[in-house]
């Protein structure tokens, strides 16, 4: 079995290749392998078997070509010189189209068959112009890819407010959500400045300690709950959830500083001056003086139920002089009674006798 190499790539990619050729390498060697677009020169970063199994995420299919020689890394200092020319060309380009982008990295292809251009836009920009401009001042093909400003962090690389390097660029494989709540949960400081990183999102970290912040605040109270300690019944007013204390305020207005494993048991309700601080229950006879959501109560009146009415035909005409249901006889016992008389006109056009618009009284045709 060919031994799997893991390998430094532009762009702080790291990918594994197969030293399917038995190459004696150390590591930082510079090698050439094979990319995605042809050749591409690399540095060994990982040889240690037993890492490697841990770490790669499958199969490897692609090989080590050979060690990087002479030539090799001649050829990768004009490619760098290159791509200098290159992103101060397509910078001046882009400023002359007014185009609203910002120029990230230029990265060309070993052989030179290839030059990409990463940029970064808030909104979809049509580059199709300055595409036809580039290829006709290299000769070449001509890519251009937007990224993320997070993915432009991760590609240049910096220096992060704790003094290392960025984690996107060095171990993280991928980007996960970072919300404002995380930072609500540690206590930080949600001034932008201090919580955002160099890409101008919330950092990264932030959610690297919060199952542990989580843990321990579900051990400690809440603040606003009252509970009897040894100094008499206090209410907490504030907790440090690293050091696991808690301070609260007496009677008379005094904050004193209790650790954790000086509290009364848990768990911790805002119910009161108990000594649990559980929330009361309701007693049984409360709970029994309620009304029950029932039906409505039965008719006390002395009129005749729904069932012991009789039928409408049966019970002469109605108040006013208005017709019976069922004509001028009533109809027949249990037949269906007719559709009551419109008393007024339909609405809309034509609604008058002998369809004269508006209501009116067309005599019908002259």
């Amino acid at each position: 079995m060919s031994e799997i190499i893991q390998v430094a790539l532009r762009g702080t990619r790291k990918e594994f290749f197969l030293n399917s050729r038995s190459l004696e390498l150390l590591l930082g060697d510079r090698v050439v392998v094979e990319g995605e677009h042809g050749e591409t020169l690399g540095k060994v970063a990982l040889k240690n078997a037993t890492l490697i199994e841990l770490k790669r995420p499958g199969s490897v299919t692609r090989e080590i070509l050979r060690k990087a020689s002479e030539e090799d890394l001649d050829q990768d200092d004009h490619n760098r010189t290159l791509e200098d020319e290159a992103f101060e060309y397509c910078q001046r380009r882009i400023e002359v189209r007014e185009l609203a982008m910002q120029l990230s990295e230029v990265e060309a292809a070993f052989r030179r068959n290839r030059i990409t251009f990463y940029f970064t836009a808030e909104h979809r920009v049509d580059f199709r112009e300055l595409v036809k401009d580039l290829a006709a001042k290299f000769q070449t093909r001509i890519e251009l890819r937007q990224i993320g400003v997070r993915d432009q962090a991760k590609r240049l690389d910096g220096c992060g407010p704790c003094g290392r390097a960025f984690c996107c660029s060095t171990w993280m494989k991928g980007f996960h959500p970072v919300t404002l709540k995380m930072a609500r949960e540690q206590n930080l400081s949600l001034n932008p400045t201090k919580i955002s990183g160099a890409c101008g999102r919330l950092m990264c970290c932030l959610s690297y300690e919060l199952a542990q912040y989580r843990d321990s605040a579900d051990r400690l109270p809440p603040v606003g709950v009252k509970m009897t300690t040894g100094k008499g019944v206090v209410t907490v007013t504030r907790t440090e959830t690293l050091s696991e204390k808690v301070w609260v305020r007496d009677d008379e207005g005094a904050e004193h500083e209790i650790a954790m494993s000086d509290l009364p048991p848990g768990p911790y309700h805002k119910s009161g001056d108990c000594g649990c601080g559980a929330r009361p229950k309701a007693s049984e006879g409360a709970a029994e003086s309620r009304t029950p959501q029932g039906s409505p109560p039965a008719r006390t009146g002395g009129g005749p139920s729904r069932g012991d009415r009789g039928d409408r035909g049966d019970r002469g005409p109605r108040p006013g002089g208005a017709p019976a249901a069922g004509g001028e006889g009533g109809g027949a016992p249990g037949s269906r009674p007719s559709r009551p008389r419109r008393r007024g006109p339909r609405r809309g056009p034509g609604n008058g006798p002998g369809g004269a618009p508006n209501g009116g009284t067309g005599g019908g045709a002259p």
